[in-house]
């Protein structure tokens, strides 16, 4: 472990962090603002979720970090370093031995448990943010619970475009209170987080806002009442790596073939995976 400080940040600023992280848990969907610190990092690039880690992980967390699904991007390479230079944690590409999983963009396949935290970087924390650019007056609508704006946009793109276009970030509401945002998640992780056992944290560092939702409670994908909630389909696609259906999937195009292959998004699950079969096919020829 380099420098003489555990896991970065002072003592005082990772108390406060904490503080707004249990008013965060007390009020589910409810964006708290925080003094976000400065990082050697530049802000947009995940310094939220990183505070957050730094703020509650302790010498025998074992940490997992993923970008976009990877867990060997430059992005989930570089926070899993910087995290480990200050705490000497131990690290997993394992969804199962993590302690504490900070992602960007995806949540993994792998049911999370109750002694887990998923820490999630949010770089728009406001889903009212298109609506109303004045932070003074979302605070207002949130107060009042006024989200005519967003159900408004919702019905505004099914008319233009016959059905909801939005891939990702989709607006979840949260114990029929808040309407969130579950992070630029694709539509298809958003069932993933209600009734979930794991506690759930979101920071944005550059809009200095951190969220949470924790265990078991409702997070419900908004939809109109003749029109459910559709997420993407994957049904008669499978990974052509280690062959799992049922989980959300990359498409690889193969410039030299012509050919559309689909692989695993969760580069964890999918070694996993392949390693477990190769282990299971092994003890058969044995």
């Amino acid at each position: 472990m380099s420098g003489n400080t555990f896991a970065y940040l002072d003592e005082g600023s990772k108390r406060e962090i904490r503080r707004s992280i249990f008013k965060a848990v007390a009020i589910p969907g409810y964006q708290v603002p925080f003094g976000s610190r400065e990082l050697p990092i530049g802000r947009g690039w995940g310094t939220g979720g990183i505070q957050l880690t730094l703020s509650i992980i302790g010498r025998s967390d074992v940490l997992k970090v993923i970008d976009q699904g990877s867990d060997e991007s430059v992005n989930a390479v570089n926070i899993k370093e910087f995290v480990k230079s200050f705490t000497d944690v131990q690290t997993t590409s394992d969804s199962e031995m993590a302690t504490i999983i900070q992602s960007r963009h995806r949540v993994p396949e792998t049911p999370l448990r109750n002694d887990q935290i998923m820490v999630l970087q949010v770089p728009g924390p406001e889903p009212l943010r298109g609506i109303e650019a004045s932070e003074e007056a979302t605070k207002v609508m949130h107060a009042e619970a006024d989200y005519v704006g967003i159900w408004l946009e919702l019905y505004e793109d099914l008319i233009r475009h016959g059905s909801i276009t939005a891939p990702c970030n989709y607006p979840v509401e949260v114990q029929g209170r808040y309407i969130m945002s579950p992070s630029p998640i694709p539509k298809y992780d958003n069932h993933k987080l209600s009734g979930s056992d794991c506690l759930y944290l979101f920071g944005a560092g550059r809009e200095k806002k951190i969220y949470a939702l924790p265990p078991y409670c409702t997070a419900v994908s908004l939809a109109f009442e003749d029109i459910p909630f559709q997420t993407e389909d994957f049904r008669g696609k499978s990974c052509c790596l280690c062959g799992a259906e049922s989980v959300y999937l990359d498409e690889i195009y193969d410039a030299a073939t012509g050919d559309l292959r689909y692989q695993c998004s969760d580069t964890g699950f999918c070694k996993k995976r392949r390693e477990t079969c190769g282990a299971a096919e092994r003890r058969l020829e044995a």
